[in-house]
């Protein structure tokens, strides 16, 4: 039989799982960028030089080594030409290539779900400067301020008064691939907010997962997520009710089989907000803590739908136990020293994935750019999970000098 060829969109450490579990089922991995030292690059099979928001350059690159498959795993600013390739192409897709725009633009998927019967928050929409700040009497402090369409948390700010409205939308125009910001009211959340990854096969969920998802409050940007626990602080009916929420926005996107990062949270209203969903693995090793949590490969089955292989061993399970991932990350710009673990705490820590090495330069944490590793630990109860999840900075240092 002929070898599947697919196509990863980008080149980040993430694509690493993705290319192995790829050359496990016996695929011929392509992966396409415009950075060709990144690291993915040195573990495919093959390697093109393009920009992967270039969607006529990647297509015809698909064409030309007539691939079986496309996705862009963990890397939003591909996931919408993947989608475009997969139905020039006819290769197995995520869904209407127009239903993939509108979860990957945040005005777009605000209004969708608006219209649809959703909750959601207020939001306004902006392409300019003066367009902004001609809405600016309609908004209601706080809100949140970010680019319509680029991930990581970069260019995300919250705004508690009209005088840091300026500010908050110049960096998010800076972070806009298009040009675009959205401003929405902040949803005060109860308990923590959700970022964690589900699998759908012809458009019914056949895994869903909830998470914890904390933040550093003293880092450079509050904004972007610094560590995950499973499970998550939602209740089951709360749970319930989101994943049904999910399951209608699925069928009304008419959406098929793959992985999603599904960013959810419950208001202090007691509403169930769906606040993201991009048919794609979430960054942050997310896909990598389910296998870690439940058993259950959401990375081999996302490989083997993109090219039209059937997924196994897909199936809805609990976690075996409390688990959690801490993003390390740099409080200030400087030289990095190392990573301390309170000796009492190891016996803890599944696994340690450091990006640096001793006398490399570090940036304050920002975006999930700024990483420097993650930490996989297991805890005995929900109750440590919580505590210790709650107090990191007292068990785990990250040494950096200025």
């Amino acid at each position: 039989m002929e070898q599947k060829k697919l196509m990863l969109l980008g080149g980040l450490r993430y694509l690493l799982p993705v290319i192995e579990a790829a050359h496990a089922q016996g695929y011929y991995v392509i992966t396409c960028d415009y950075l060709p030292d990144n690291i993915a690059h040195r573990y495919s099979d093959e390697y093109c030089n393009i920009s992967i928001v270039d969607k006529e350059a990647v297509l015809q690159a698909a064409r030309e080594r007539k691939i079986d498959g496309i996705i862009s795993f963990a890397v939003d600013p591909g996931v919408v030409t993947a989608a475009y390739v997969q139905e020039q192409l006819g290769l197995p897709a995520f869904g209407p290539f127009s239903s993939v725009e509108i979860l990957q633009n945040k005005d777009r998927f605000r209004q969708f779900l608006r219209e649809n019967g959703f909750n959601v928050p207020q939001a306004f929409a902006a392409g300019s400067m003066e367009e902004a700040l001609a809405a600016a009497p309609k908004f209601r402090y706080p809100v949140i301020v970010k680019p319509t369409d680029s991930a990581g948390s970069k260019g995300v700010s919250r705004v508690d008064a009209a005088e840091q409205l300026v500010s908050a939308l110049e960096e998010a125009f800076d972070h806009s691939i298009s040009g675009r910001v959205i401003v929405e009211d902040f949803i005060e959340k109860a308990g923590c907010s959700s970022d964690s990854d589900c699998f759908s096969v012809n458009g019914r969920l056949e895994f869903v997962s909830f998470s914890a998802q904390r933040f550093d409050e003293q880092a450079s940007n509050e904004y972007t997520p610094a560590a995950y626990s499973w499970p998550s602080t939602f209740t089951p009916a709360q749970e319930e009710e989101l994943t049904a929420e999910l399951q209608r926005l699925i069928f009304l996107l008419k959406m098929n089989s793959t992985v999603y990062n599904v960013e959810t949270r419950i208001g202090r209203d007691g509403k169930p907000y769906i606040m993201e969903v991009s048919p794609r693995g979430g960054g942050n090793r997310l896909s990598e803590m389910l296998r870690y949590a439940t058993g259950v490969d959401l990375i081999t089955n996302a490989v083997r739908v993109a090219v039209g292989d059937a997924p196994v061993g897909l199936e809805q399970k609990g976690y075996d136990g409390h688990w959690a991932e801490v993003i390390l990350h740099a409080g200030q710009s400087g030289t990095f020293e190392g990573v301390e673990v309170l000796p009492s705490f190891q016996g803890k820590v599944v696994e340690t994935d450091l990006w640096v090495a001793p006398g490399d330069q570090v940036n304050a944490f920002r975006g999930a750019n700024d990483a420097i590793g993650t930490l996989v630990v297991r805890f005995g109860s929900a109750e440590e999970s919580d505590e210790q999840m709650k107090t990191i900075g007292r068990w785990l240092r990250i040494n950096v000098r200025s």
